[in-house]
């Protein structure tokens, strides 16, 4: 037989600030860019013309609460 020792799990090793913020930053930008998209783009403001954008995130809208009608 061989000599197997347990061996117990490896201790996790923190990540450094520097490596995480800008996973961070990315993050809250493609949130904001969703938000814009799903709350805001209809009417004067909208950057894509037409009705295409508040037609696709239309239930998105009432299920988050914002007015739609």
């Amino acid at each position: 037989m061989s000599d197997a020792m347990f061996n117990p799990a490896a201790e996790p090793t923190a990540i450094p600030l520097r490596e995480l913020l800008p996973w961070v930053i990315f993050g809250g930008l493609i949130m904001l860019l969703a938000i814009y998209f799903v709350g805001v783009e209809e009417g004067a403001t909208s950057l894509v013309s037409g009705m295409y954008v508040h037609e696709f995130v239309h239930d998105g809208r009432h299920l988050l609460g914002f007015p739609c009608h």
